[in-house]
């Protein structure tokens, strides 16, 4: 596996973004939850100073794999003769990947600047946990949290369907080991 991308399958660089950005996400789904859900500010704040250092983290790879796809690395080409519907569909989903991703990115940190909670989460000052249903940015971070979970479960599927369905190699271009190219 080359570090860049062919005209035929991604590199490892791009698949080591995706693969760990998808751990991370799903990480950041099940803490972001669990602190919205959780009663005792103590717990809560335990589980807000992973979800913060996570949210950076995915932020910083988007970042990443942007800067290296204008940059550095090209997309490979669509498979077969799904230039149709299908296509423009997969596009939209990537595209809103990235727009939720960073929305997200600009609402959490919105959050976090407005209401102060750095100093309780990683300041050690003690204090008490703001109610983060109070600040605006709040309301695009849960929509923005559902609608990651949607194209999640819409970008999983459609990578099954491909492998199991239609039995191409869309799911082996994204992942690690031997090249699907012919050389």
């Amino acid at each position: 596996m080359s570090i860049q991308s062919t005209n035929s399958n991604y590199g490892l660089v791009a698949v080591s973004i995706h693969w760990l950005s998808a751990l991370l996400i799903l990480a950041l789904v099940g803490t972001g939850f669990k602190a919205a859900n959780t009663l005792d500010l103590d717990i809560k704040a335990e589980i807000l100073s992973a979800h913060v250092p996570l949210g950076i983290t995915v932020f910083l790879l988007t970042l990443l794999r942007v800067f290296w796809w204008w940059f550095f690395d090209t997309k490979p080409a669509a498979l077969g003769n799904d230039r149709s519907l299908k296509e423009k569909l997969a596009k939209g989903v990537h595209l809103l990947f990235y727009l939720l991703i960073f929305g997200m990115a600009f609402s959490g940190i919105g959050m976090f600047v407005l209401s102060g909670a750095g100093s309780v989460i990683f300041g050690g000052e003690g204090g008490v946990l703001p109610d983060f249903t109070r600040y605006p940015p709040r309301i695009p971070h849960g929509i923005g949290a559902r609608l990651i979970i949607v194209l999640f479960v819409l970008h999983a599927g459609a990578a099954l369907y491909h492998h199991f369905i239609k039995r191409d190699i869309t799911l082996r271009r994204m992942w690690f080991g031997k090249n699907t190219d012919s050389n």
